[in-house]
């Protein structure tokens, strides 16, 4: 089975999700003291949770792409949809400069809509590309509920 991995295209597939996320985490450094702090919403997952969460839904994000790339599909389709990917991709890198680095907690929800859409519209891509490449359902899963606790705090701080 591991014959068929294309390690070339793995592993920059998955470093890419992973590398992002991490660069955010470290823009925004300290911002779990700054989320403690605040008056959370009920449901609100304790700050630990936030960097494994995120580390799963790159690594499926990752492997999400990769799937596509290696896709026997036309080669349009598979730009299209990794472009998208890029593109929702960076989408999701800004928001936490927006809402932990700015506090800007109403813009930050505002941006975060659109990562859904966005995010929504890659999914459904990746889907008719790949079947399994519709891993990025857990992702639109956590964004939801992002822009629940988003909007609860900027509605309750």
């Amino acid at each position: 089975m591991t014959k068929n991995i294309k390690w070339k295209q793995l592993l920059p597939a998955l470093m890419l999700p992973l590398a992002l996320g991490g660069l955010s985490a470290w823009l925004n450094r300290g911002a779990m003291a700054d989320y403690a702090v605040l008056n959370r919403p009920p449901l609100s997952p304790p700050g630990w949770l936030f960097p494994v969460v995120w580390t799963l839904l790159f690594l499926l994000m990752g492997l999400a792409a990769y799937l596509v790339a290696v896709s026997p599909a036309s080669g349009s389709r598979r730009e299209r949809a990794l472009r998208l990917y890029l593109v929702q991709l960076g989408f999701c890198f800004f928001w936490g400069s927006l809402f932990f680095g700015l506090g800007a907690r109403f813009a930050a929800f505002v941006w975060l809509l659109l990562l859904l859409g966005l995010a929504l519209v890659c999914c459904l891509l990746f889907w008719h590309i790949h079947r399994r490449a519709g891993a990025l359902l857990p992702y639109l899963l956590w964004l939801l509920f992002a822009a629940y606790l988003n909007l609860s705090l900027w509605l309750i701080n």
